[in-house]
């Protein structure tokens, strides 16, 4: 029994090394990356340059992170922004039905502010 526990002693012991070794390329790595985001992303400037934008952006990104997603006021929101941006788009087509109504009576955008002559004679 002494000679097992001797002989699983250096696997324990190499073993934890190993682990060690493997944590600290991990955590090396990590700081690789976070080091290349920070270049990539250089937040500190884009806040100078842009700060309301970045503060927009970064309670966007809390509100969804927080649950805010699903919640009765985004889809709200959500129906409202539709209904601002259908807007425009009905109003260009009332617009083109209207003048397809009138160009069917004969109206024309350049006879519309005219006013008619009767065919009768005054005397």
């Amino acid at each position: 029994m002494a000679q097992e526990e001797s002989n699983h002693r250096p696997r324990i012991g190499q073993r934890v090394q190993e682990i060690e070794s493997s944590a600290q390329h991990l955590l090396d790595e990590a700081k690789g990356v976070m080091s290349d985001l920070r270049d990539t992303l250089d937040l500190r400037s884009r806040v100078e340059r842009h700060p309301y934008g970045t503060l927009l952006a970064a309670a966007a990104v809390g509100y969804v992170l927080g649950g805010g997603l699903f919640t009765s006021l985004t889809g709200n929101l959500v129906r409202l922004g539709v209904r601002l941006a259908a807007v425009p788009l009905i109003k260009d087509e009332l617009m083109n039905l209207a003048q397809s109504a009138l160009s069917g009576l004969g109206v024309t955008e350049e006879t519309q502010g005219e006013p008619q002559q009767s065919s009768g004679t005054n005397g």
